[in-house]
């Protein structure tokens, strides 16, 4: 009887450690599923903006120097001097000339497009003047030169501190060096949050972004 039960106990301790492979191999699956279904959703997120049109060209909402593309649902209105929706509509050496509201597409501020009138003007210098007068204060503060449509063109990356805000929050800008002069794309939004938003939109603008 005691030979009898030595085989049962050794089939038993065989099922056990077989069936204690699939939970750690079941293990292994959830925990990359997470990482997997948070690479899926930030590539969904970043190619989610589609374009919706441009502006700047011939017929646009905008007389520009330069065309980009609009994200879906974004509408561009042009800004005669004097009358800007907020503040004062010249910023450095730069004046508002078009703005372009996020609303229609579900986000909360503008992206807003400033225009110099002196030509040769470096794209570096006239973007540090304008977010001097932008953003009085700033942290995190980071310029980039790039080239974009065959032009001289500078970004940056800053978290504007001023007092007036509620909380300090994420903006960014770029200009560019266009013959007619210089021109500056700023995104803000109402908080940082919508600024993160509304970044496909401006990463549409920036790559399309050409002078005319």
């Amino acid at each position: 009887m005691g030979l009898g039960t030595v085989p049962a106990a050794m089939l038993l301790t065989a099922v056990t450690g077989c069936s204690s492979e699939p939970p750690k191999d079941s293990r292994a699956s959830s925990s990359a599923s997470p990482q997997e279904k948070k690479d899926s959703a930030g590539a969904a997120a970043g190619g989610a903006v589609k374009k919706g049109g441009s502006v700047g060209g011939s017929g646009s909402a905008c007389a520009l120097p330069v065309t980009f593309d609009l994200a879906a649902g974004w509408q561009a209105e042009a800004v005669e001097s004097g009358n800007g929706e907020f503040g004062s509509p010249t910023e450095g050496t730069v004046t508002l000339a078009c703005e372009i509201d996020a609303k229609p597409a579900g986000h909360i501020g503008f992206l807003r497009v400033w225009t110099g009138s002196k030509k040769g003007e470096d794209a570096h210098g006239a973007l540090e003047a304008f977010v001097a007068v932008e953003a009085e204060h700033r942290d995190q503060e980071t310029y980039s030169d790039l080239t974009l449509g065959g032009l001289a063109a500078t970004e940056v990356a800053y978290v504007n501190t001023s007092d007036a805000l509620d909380a300090p929050k994420k903006e960014r800008a770029l200009a560019l060096a266009t013959p007619m002069g210089v021109v500056v794309l700023h995104l803000g939004g109402l908080d940082s949050e919508e600024h993160e938003g509304m970044l496909p939109a401006y990463e549409l603008a920036k790559k399309s972004l050409h002078g005319i």
